[in-house]
């Protein structure tokens, strides 16, 4: 972790670059396969193989008290950057500097136990998000009261809507500051009124310590949480700035040629 004399700098990615392998598979008649097995056969046995990039070499920097929005259409990129950036992917190219705690959650469902109550879930994952903590109890009230699931918090989660899913979860890993938060679209099922309380408290998250790393399809949602933009095309960063233009250049992406 390096710092300057007015930012203190938490993540540092540089000239990130991620590919996956696509085998291509043709359906074919009998007669194909013959002609292809005498004509040529070494592509009988072996696949063409192309490299898709998903990365093309993404660079940039996440500074204490950042709460940066990430846009970009399906496909850009956005859950392959933050998997890799929360250690769940290893780039082919680039590098990847933190000593900080980042702590990341990308699907309502993760860890879930469908027939044990939300209160009983949130324990399960209080120990999971919070490893050092012994006593999760406190924490797990606390996310309780914040969800304002009320009784809910004792049926069974296999009962549970999208969106009061959305609640415990996002109340739950966002009850202990860190570092770097990431949120890769789930906050999509909670309601508007929700989404406005928690954008308040990441704010206040963020004035104690660290930066968030919000990924949302929605403008809106961006403007609520987040004070940066970036726009990610193509698997390129094409904005990194103010919320504003960064999301008319967002919608100047999905506009019809």
């Amino acid at each position: 972790m390096t710092s300057t004399s007015s930012s203190e700098v938490l993540l540092q990615v540089k000239d990130l670059r991620v590919f996956f392998e696509l085998d291509h598979y043709h359906q074919r008649d009998l007669r194909d396969v013959f002609v292809s097995a005498v004509t040529h056969p070494l592509n009988f046995f072996f696949q063409r193989t192309e490299l898709y990039s998903v990365l093309r070499g993404v660079t940039f920097s996440v500074e204490r008290g950042m709460r940066i929005g990430i846009l970009g259409v399906n496909g850009s990129g956005k859950t392959t950057l933050c998997r890799c950036i929360a250690g769940m992917m290893t780039p082919q190219y680039g590098t990847i500097n933190s000593s900080t705690e980042i702590r990341a959650i990308f699907d309502t469902g993760t860890g879930i136990m469908p027939e044990l109550t939300g209160r009983e879930n949130a324990q399960l994952l209080a120990r999971l998000f919070f490893p050092k903590i012994r006593d999760v109890g406190p924490i797990v009230e606390e996310a309780a009261e914040f969800s304002e699931l009320g009784h809910f918090i004792d049926v069974p989660f296999k009962k549970y809507s999208k969106g009061m899913q959305s609640r415990l979860l996002l109340s739950l890993i966002s009850a202990v500051p860190t570092d770097i938060l990431i949120l890769d679209e789930v906050l999509d099922g909670a309601d508007v009124f929700f989404q406005k309380k928690l954008a308040q408290r990441m704010r206040s998250f963020i004035e104690k310590a660290g930066a968030t790393i919000f990924v949302s399809h929605s403008p809106d949602q961006i403007r609520q949480v987040c004070n940066k933009v970036m726009v990610l095309h193509q698997g390129k960063v094409s904005y990194f700035g103010e919320v504003e233009p960064g999301i008319e250049a967002y919608l100047g992406l999905k506009a019809p040629a």
